[in-house]
């Protein structure tokens, strides 16, 4: 299942995102969605977990918590029609 993360921190890390998930179950890959021009994130970024019971429990966990400065929202990532 992917969860899309919402009002992150611009310095919380891949890397901290990954860590955090991974307390609720296997995160298959973590994306934060960066600024091609400044080269900071923008602030959003997607983590994908297999098992979608883990993913479930992680979403309830996280949404509304406070990471760095910020309280994100974390939902289900909709697939984007192409």
């Amino acid at each position: 299942m992917k969860l899309i993360i919402r009002n992150l921190d611009r310095s919380t890390t891949e890397a901290e995102i990954k860590l955090l998930f991974e307390e609720y179950g296997l995160v298959q890959s973590c994306d934060l969605v960066m600024d091609k021009a400044l080269g900071i994130s923008k602030g959003f970024g997607f983590v994908q977990m297999p098992k979608a019971a883990e993913a479930k429990v992680a979403m309830k966990a996280m949404n509304s918590k406070i990471i760095g400065n910020s309280k994100v929202r974390v939902k289900r990532a909709e697939d984007r029609a192409l």
